[in-house]
């Protein structure tokens, strides 16, 4: 495994490894990732080593993708523990830039998508996917992947970039990879580390409201979208510390908002929920599709 910190060092390594591989249509994948890795990010990497030829993990924590009052200097890091799980999992190369690599000068580009990023933490978070949008791009751009993995815990940057990707005719396939959980549910997130034990066993009900709602969609036919919101809403209200940012039930990949009184089974779409809720400091996502109308990697 080559560990590279350099752009232009970067796209030499990759035309070498191509070279090397003396075959044609050699593939890359792509998988990037601010780090702090665990099991959610080891299983993007086995996905692409299982798909492509080359393999580049980027480690880089992104400031542009966060606000002014969010924790990118207290984000977590541990770039040694990175590196030995990504060596574990057969990554070819590490790309770790610093912020002055991936930004030499004031950006005056972004990416922006519209329609699928004013809801959700689109909302809570103003700007947080226009930085997403942006150094994914540069990303691609520097790397040239064959396809990227992108894990379904936050479904909305799939959706996003997915639209991204399809709006600029870029040469990647975005692949989506499904939620890992810890064995109590808890979907893995590199946020865990902030939460206490207490705000921890309270996080579960997340899963447990979502499980909830797939339940319940599976035994009422007629059941609607206000009555599948308010059961989320009600499990995870059951945990004291929870504070709510959003759930929403909506069309996916499209984040279309549904009529509250509209029944699930009249539904032609994909139809997710989706919800935001902190537990002291920590902010924590989670989805789950209840129907699946089209296999994702149609979009």
């Amino acid at each position: 495994m080559i560990t590279v910190r350099g752009i232009q060092e970067l796209i030499s390594q990759i035309t070498a490894m191509k070279k090397d591989l003396s075959k044609p249509g050699v593939t890359v994948g792509f998988v990037p990732t601010m780090g702090f890795l665990h099991e959610g990010h080891a299983s993007l990497m086995k996905q692409a080593r299982n798909k492509t030829d080359i393999v580049v993990l980027s480690i880089f924590v992104n400031p542009i993708q966060f606000g002014p009052n969010e924790d990118f200097e207290s984000y977590p890091r541990d770039e040694k523990r990175d590196l030995a799980v990504a060596e574990k999992e057969g990554v070819d190369i590490v790309f770790i830039p610093s912020v002055e690599e991936m930004y030499p000068q004031p950006t005056k580009t972004t990416i922006q998508v519209s329609g699928l990023t004013e809801r959700l933490c689109g909302a809570s978070r103003p700007g947080h996917f226009d930085g997403v949008t942006t150094v994914v791009a540069k990303l691609f751009n520097i790397v040239q992947p064959d396809f990227a993995f992108f894990g379904m815990k936050d479904a909305q940057q799939v959706a996003v970039l997915t639209q991204m990707v399809n709006d600029l005719n870029m040469p990647v396939t975005i692949v989506p990879c499904p939620i890992m959980r810890e064995t109590d549910g808890l979907a893995l997130s590199s946020r865990n580390v902030y939460l206490s034990a207490e705000e921890r066993s309270q996080a579960l009900s997340l899963s447990r409201s979502l499980s909830v709602a797939q339940k319940a969609s599976e035994e009422r036919e007629d059941i609607t979208i206000s009555e599948l919101r308010n059961l989320v809403i009600s499990e995870i209200t059951k945990s004291p510390a929870a504070v709510i940012d959003y759930v929403e039930v909506l069309t996916f990949p499209g984040l279309q908002p549904l009529a509250e009184e509209q029944q699930l089974e009249q539904i032609q779409e994909d139809v997710i929920v989706a919800l935001a809720v902190k537990f002291g400091k920590t902010r924590l996502i989670d989805n789950h599709r209840l129907k699946k109308v089209e296999v994702l990697s149609r979009v």
